[in-house]
């Protein structure tokens, strides 16, 4: 019996469908290896991989810093691969080209990617609602094996045009295999495809026009980057309930040698009043223990790993073969090795592991007080400042997370003294009128420079490196690099409230400013 016109146009649709499907899919794919080939990928591609193993649990941490490990000293061969990859994949599904094969390796490059850096319980992963976009390709992927699987050979594919030259070309472009019967007619009449083209170039259009709004975007500026969420955005009115104790610790010990325990860790701190921060940090703090030890002693320390990915750590103050003593250890594993505190001063320590900015940006540093054999002239009351900067992006609420992108840029959305904004604003350090006050001040960075300074006041002392014959006098400001440290003296006459700040004023409204309180 003779097919109608109707039934013929009903038996074209379901392969005009898949094909419409996987066109669409093809466009999406575009898009995403159009982004691969921008600059911004490739400088950010490790970053990528460090954010997807923060949050990780512990039997993860294998697997992700099995791919850390293998990416980070071969960035440029892998991101070649992802482009080129995404690339090909993308021609595949626009033309219909080598299908199975497409298929398939789309599958499982989206389920590669979803485990690294979407699923399980990483920073991309959006909760239970969302399973991430990686995922969701896999299973589109797998839909048109499936769909493939029945139809047989679609006409509209490149590869269908190719079988009709070379017939065993359909082994590698169909998943069946086979070409149903009456295949033929199973082209929608030129009326309903004019149609559907005319739909399909409206929704390119129409995605095409957003991706070139997105795409031409300025790239991020202190200005631009305000439009996000801020923690100063969140933070209480309210002054921090537990301030850290910025006062000085005693000596680790009297003796010849110190022994020093530090344990990576990830957890949240306080970065603002009531905003947290998911931080890496060594034994829960940020910054880490102030270290206070004496010239000339020997220092013992045994770095423990308990955090998800590979940590180090790094002491300014030793001098030492950094590929003995700061080597990587994995989740689970310690580290030892000793330095004698030869040279006097106030230093940086901190995470030494790729990316070095990543690590301490996300809250690995602390300082060491080594003090001189010739001793200081005495002081009253001696406070320890870390200045450091948070990068920072919103996971939910009034928790916080890395932005690699604001590191990379040194667009910090915090400066801050002890790791939290404002907190000795709303909680003084204190002294008595005519008191010498000495503070050691380091600045971790992990990028701005620092400028302390105290209004209303005049350094009596500088110490740049803790050699009481090197100090300087009658300064009012003094300039300290990332990863450097000074040692300040100020002595206020009259009672009053000074304010300590970072002279970079932008930095002092961002967090880096503080009160030293002078009473009678």
């Amino acid at each position: 019996m003779a097919t109608t016109e109707f039934e013929r146009s009903a038996l074209a649709w379901p392969a005009a469908a898949t094909a419409a499907v996987r066109a669409g899919f093809g466009v999406l794919w575009a898009i995403n290896a159009y982004l691969t080939w921008r600059p911004e990928f490739a400088a950010h591609y490790v970053g990528y991989l460090q954010n997807a193993a923060q949050g990780q649990p512990i039997w993860l941490a294998p697997w992700f810093t099995f791919w850390i490990n293998l990416v980070t000293p071969n960035a440029d061969l892998f991101v070649w691969l992802t482009r080129i990859i995404e690339t090909l994949i993308a021609i595949g599904l626009l033309l219909g080209l080598l299908r199975l094969p497409v298929y398939v390796a789309g599958a499982l490059f989206s389920l590669l990617i979803w485990a690294t850096a979407e699923g399980f319980s990483g920073p991309y992963a959006t909760g239970v609602a969302n399973i991430g976009p990686a995922l969701v390709y896999v299973l589109l992927f797998v839909a048109l094996i499936l769909l493939g699987w029945g139809q047989g050979a679609s006409p509209y594919s490149l590869d269908y045009y190719i079988e009709r030259r070379w017939p065993g070309w359909r082994r590698l472009s169909e998943p069946s295999g086979r070409r149903p019967m009456g295949h033929p007619a199973r082209i929608l009449p030129w009326p309903e495809q004019a149609l559907a083209i005319a739909v399909i170039a409206g929704a390119l259009i129409f995605l095409l026009g957003g991706l070139q709004s997105a795409t031409s975007a300025a790239a991020p500026t202190p200005k631009n980057a305000a439009a996000a969420v801020t923690p100063l955005q969140l933070a209480s009115s309210n002054p921090i309930a537990n301030p850290r104790d910025a006062t000085l610790p005693p000596l680790l010990g009297t003796g010849d040698q110190v022994s020093v325990n530090l344990v990576a860790t990830d957890t949240n701190v306080e970065i603002a009043s009531g905003v947290a921060y998911e931080a890496w940090t060594f034994n829960d703090t940020v910054p880490a223990p102030i270290l206070h030890v004496r010239q000339g002693q020997t220092v013992n320390v045994t770095f423990t790993n308990d955090g998800t990915m590979q940590h180090s750590i790094d002491f300014h103050a030793a001098q030492i073969d950094p590929a003995v003593a700061y080597r990587n250890a994995d989740p689970g594993q310690s580290v030892q090795f000793s330095f004698v505190a030869e040279v006097p001063g106030v230093f940086m320590y901190h995470c030494g592991t790729t990316p070095v900015l990543f690590h301490i940006g996300n809250g690995m540093y602390g300082a060491i007080v080594v003090d001189p054999t010739t001793p200081l002239p005495p002081a009253d009351v001696s406070y320890v400042l870390v200045q450091s900067e948070w990068y920072t992006k919103q996971i939910q609420g009034n928790t916080m997370g890395p932005d690699y992108v604001k590191m990379q840029q040194a667009i910090p959305d915090l400066v801050v003294f002890n790791g939290a904004a404002f907190q000795y604003r709303d909680h003084p350090l204190t002294a008595h009128a005519g008191q010498r006050v000495r503070l050691y001040v380091v600045n971790a960075g992990p990028s701005q420079w620092s400028a302390p300074h105290v209004i209303g006041g005049i350094f009596a002392n500088v110490y740049p490196d803790g050699d009481p014959a090197h100090a300087l006098s009658g300064v009012s400001t003094y300039s300290i690099a990332p990863g450097a440290g000074a040692i300040l003296d100020v002595v206020i006459p009259k009672p009053g409230e000074y304010p300590i700040v970072d002279h970079s004023m932008r930095d002092s409204y961002l967090g880096a400013s503080g009160i030293l309180k002078v009473l009678p």
